[in-house]
């Protein structure tokens, strides 16, 4: 098992604190194995079996703990009176007001509670009221480059060219059959479907909600919009409205399919109230649905970029500079980075082209070209990265 570093320092700090942690994220991104290995951790540190209390809701030999009264006596039953006992409750958001529950352990003494969930619905409405306050949200997404190329091994670039078209879902780096782990990811495709989108927003038409994903997989790092998008499946014969799109994209980004970049005006200091972007949670899926002849190396690569500047912590955003976009404003505290990505910038128009907007930016944060190139090509100040080495973080 890849240790999940920057996940296991979170839990670590967070041990015994009075905090609810919460770990969110797509289905098979990983949080149940986090789970395991901070039981592990708990373990080495001379904490006893009998004090940590595990359930998972996907298994049906739980299904009768699905009643937040009855899972609030089992958990409550095993406490250990005197030391501290630590409750992992996983895939949590299938027990019907499961916060009832949760927030009654969470008040006892000596009670420290971890779950994780797939849909970000489980973080608003009720819950968020009743536990305001009370929580630490812990985002997982699928593996990075780093993470991934610290569990498989091997030359640098054999590896990078496998996470580039496979993606980093964890199994995946164990299967060798292109066929298999193409039935391995249509099955995460589908089960996040059905379960985290079509049951719980109460989806009847399956494939009109198809045809909007799959044009937004087609169209990564495009700028978009519900009104553009109901008008492209109209004409297409899929006749729809921007509200209808509008509810099954906030039903993909409660999935963790699908995640927003908002976009800002860098000169006008504000954000922009439409025309947003959307990436995937791993580029493995776009592949799988869409197959080899869409593939976009500059949009693949930004969607990758996307989601390492997310792990790192940073807010994402797109960027306008008059008539000119930066691709990512990554802000954290009070500080921020500007990011082009491009599959390649040594033709000389392209150079000029991506370097242009960044020019354009009066502030003295830093400026980054991020490219699949190894030769440098830095000017005023505005640094070109390797793709790789920004990822490894070297």
């Amino acid at each position: 098992m890849v240790p999940r570093k920057q996940y296991m320092e979170k839990l670590k700090k967070m041990k015994d604190k009075n905090i609810i942690k919460v770990i969110t994220g797509i289905r098979r991104c990983g949080k149940s194995t986090l789970l395991l290995m901070f039981s592990a951790y708990l373990k080495e540190c001379g904490i006893a079996d009998n004090q940590i209390i595990s359930v998972n809701f996907e298994d049906v030999a739980n299904e009768h703990l699905l009643d937040y009264r009855k899972l609030h006596e089992y958990v409550t039953a095993q406490l250990v009176p005197g030391k501290m006992t630590y409750v992992f409750l996983d895939e949590v958001q299938n027990v019907p007001q499961f916060q009832k529950a949760v927030d009654s352990l969470f008040i006892k003494d000596d009670v420290d509670v971890y779950i994780t969930g797939s849909n970000a619905q489980m973080l608003s409405g009720e819950l968020a009221t009743l536990l305001s306050g009370r929580y630490i949200e812990i985002s997982m997404l699928p593996l990075s480059f780093a993470e991934y190329y610290e569990l498989v091994g091997g030359e640098k670039r054999d590896v990078w060219n496998s996470y580039f078209k496979n993606g980093g879902f964890p199994y995946t780096a164990f299967i060798e059959d292109e066929d298999i782990r193409r039935d391995y990811l249509m099955g995460i495709y589908h089960t996040v479907l059905l379960k985290d989108v079509v049951a719980r927003k109460r989806i009847s038409d399956i494939p009109l909600l198809e045809s909007v994903i799959k044009f937004i997989f087609d169209n990564i790092g495009n700028i978009v919009s519900s009104k553009k998008i109901a008008d492209s499946l109209t004409s297409y014969g899929r006749k729809t409205t921007s509200v209808t799109v509008e509810n099954y994209i906030e039903a993909l980004t409660g999935a963790f399919i699908l995640y927003k970049a908002n976009r800002y005006d860098v000169k006008g200091k504000k954000y922009l109230k439409s025309l947003e972007k959307y990436y995937l949670v791993d580029i493995g899926l776009r592949r799988m649905l869409l197959g080899d002849k869409n593939a976009d190396i500059g949009h693949i690569l930004e969607n990758i970029v996307y989601l390492e500047l997310l792990r790192r912590g940073y807010t994402v955003d797109i960027g306008k500079v008059d008539d000119k976009e930066i691709d990512f404003i990554a802000t954290i505290g009070g500080d921020k980075v500007y990011y082009q990505v491009s599959a390649t910038i040594l033709d000389p128009a392209t150079f000029e082209r991506e370097i242009a907007p960044l020019k354009k930016v009066a502030d003295h944060y830093p400026k980054f070209i991020i490219s699949m190139d190894e030769l440098p090509m830095d000017e005023d100040g505005i640094k070109q990265v390797n793709i790789i080495d920004f990822l490894l973080g070297t």
